[in-house]
């Protein structure tokens, strides 16, 4: 007798599971979109145009980063995972591989634009950095840097350098304070390839080296320093904003959105004896610039409402073409035949491929 209410009680409670299951993915109405505090306001705003149809709901967007946003849109296939992750960069191959293995299989790529990363302060400083090079950064912000009291050796040491003076005599006698983004962003991946990589490899020693022993050379230029002289702000770029405002000699990297909304506070240095602008990032002269994406679950096009028409939206001239509402917001809108290309093949929601 125990045994047969021991196996009614678990049917009723497989039942009670799957009803709830079920209840579930018919009570979820709106579209769940995780990732990238770059791509976070666009999408914001995408969403409520979206919203403002009255045919769909306004899309949940979170800033979770682009690491930990793939990360949770690549556990699975269902209404308790995301829908769309944003990215501050393309999606790894590694993360692509831990989509397929959880059942995530068709994923569609969508290439938004272009954002600049820079390296601002406060208009509030005195000792402003009125130009910085790669190099200059890696060495500012790299843990292991060439030992400055060697310098025609190949040795490396812990990064000396606590004023921006040590590095370069015309640089600020100021202490080296940069706030950026933990290692689950995609403008800390980005910042350090772009900008950390491509001044370390500035160093012709350490760029003969790439050639024999590729994962030493990115380990040397990418890993940035644990000493206090980088701080890891959060995923909130605005509170990046906020804190340079109160700190005015400290230096803080984050998307050129953040800089082009927030151009009355704050003043950021040219790289490489280049302006972060709008023209030189989509120009491409501007060093440290990247292409921003948002991937779509093709398996909840038809499981969520509406995720087809946010898409669409978010591909439109209105939306993301040159006279746009994205650009208003910062974005650097793709040539437009490029735009053509992502639009067209959003709308048939073709899934990517990678090598």
């Amino acid at each position: 007798m125990n045994n047969k209410l021991l196996i009614a009680s678990a049917l009723a409670a497989g039942l009670a599971l799957t009803q709830g299951a079920d209840a579930a993915e018919a009570g979820r109405d709106y579209i769940s979109i995780v990732g990238s505090s770059t791509v976070y306001p666009f999408a914001t705003v995408v969403a409520e145009q979206f919203g403002k149809g009255g045919k769909f709901k306004t899309p949940k967007v979170e800033a979770t980063g682009t690491g930990g946003g793939i990360k949770l849109f690549c556990g699975g296939v269902g209404v308790q995972y995301p829908d769309i992750a944003n990215a501050s960069r393309a999606m790894k191959k590694t993360e692509f591989e831990t989509c397929q293995k959880a059942g995530v299989k068709d994923i569609v790529e969508v290439k938004i634009g272009y954002d600049g990363i820079v390296a601002a302060q406060s208009k509030k400083s005195k000792d402003k950095l009125v130009e910085l090079t790669r190099k200059e950064l890696y060495l500012a912000l790299a843990k292991r840097v060439p030992d400055p009291a060697k310098p025609d050796g190949d040795a490396l040491v812990e990064n000396p350098y606590k004023t921006w003076n040590e590095i370069n005599p015309k640089l600020p006698k100021t202490k080296i304070e940069v706030l950026g983004p933990p290692p689950t962003s995609g403008t800390r991946d980005a910042f350090a390839e772009l900008a950390l990589e491509g001044g370390c490899a500035q160093i012709p020693w350490i760029k003969a080296k790439k050639e024999t022993d590729d994962a030493w050379f990115k380990n040397v230029c990418m890993t940035v320093r644990e000493d206090g002289a980088y701080i890891e702000a959060g995923e909130n770029d605005n509170l990046i904003v906020q804190k340079l405002e109160a700190n005015p000699t400290a230096v803080g990297v984050f998307g050129y959105s953040f800089l082009d909304q927030n151009s009355d506070k704050l003043l950021a240095a040219p790289v490489d004896g280049v302006a972060p602008s709008y023209e030189h990032i989509a120009s491409g002269k501007y060093a440290i610039s990247r292409p921003l994406f948002f991937y779509v679950k093709k398996a909840h096009a038809g499981m969520i409402p509406g995720i087809e028409a946010y898409v669409t939206e978010f591909t439109s001239e209105k939306a993301f073409g040159e006279e746009g509402y994205l650009a208003d917001k910062g974005l650097i809108p793709l040539p437009e035949a490029e735009r053509k290309h992502v639009a067209a093949a959003a709308k048939k929601m073709t899934p990517m491929t990678m090598k």
